[in-house]
C-alpha cells in the first residue's frame, strides 16, 4: 500500500497548541488501534528543538483515502496548521511502522 506524508507548520499561538496537540495524539493512537500504519512527530532544528511544525506518515490505498483521513486530524480540523499532503514512492528500502511494544523480539523493523 502507498505511503503518504503530511507536513505542517503551526499557525496558532503556543498557548492554544497544548490542547490541540493532545487531541491530535489521541486521534493518532485511535488510528493505530484500528490497525492503521501511522506515525506522528515534531520537526526539530539542528539543536533538537521543535521548529514550529510536524510530520505525519501514514499508509493508505489512494491519495483520496489519505486526504479523507488527514482531514479528520484534530490539528487540521482546528485550523491551527498550514499543511500539505504528498505521496511517497519508495525506490530503495522499505518502511515499517509499529507501535511501541509491538516489535517482536529479535526482529528488524524493515522485515514486515
Amino acid at each position: 500500500m502507498p505511503w503518504y506524508i503530511k507536513t505542517e507548520r503551526f499557525r496558532a499561538g503556543a498557548g492554544d497548541m497544548g490542547r490541540r496537540l493532545a487531541a491530535h495524539r489521541r486521534w493518532v493512537r485511535q488510528q493505530q488501534e484500528q490497525g492503521r500504519a501511522m506515525v506522528s512527530g515534531y520537526l526539530v532544528d539542528d539543536q533538537g528543538q521543535p521548529g514550529g511544525g510536524g510530520l505525519l506518515v501514514l499508509e493508505a490505498k489512494t491519495h483520496g483515502a489519505a486526504m479523507a483521513l488527514v482531514q479528520q486530524d484534530p490539528m487540521v480540523l482546528s485550523g491551527c496548521v498550514d499543511w500539505q499532503l504528498q505521496g511517497c514512492i519508495p525506490v530503495v528500502g522499505d518502511l515499517c511502522l509499529r507501535n511501541e511494544g509491538d516489535q517482536p523480539a529479535g526482529e528488524d523493523c524493515c522485515r514486515c
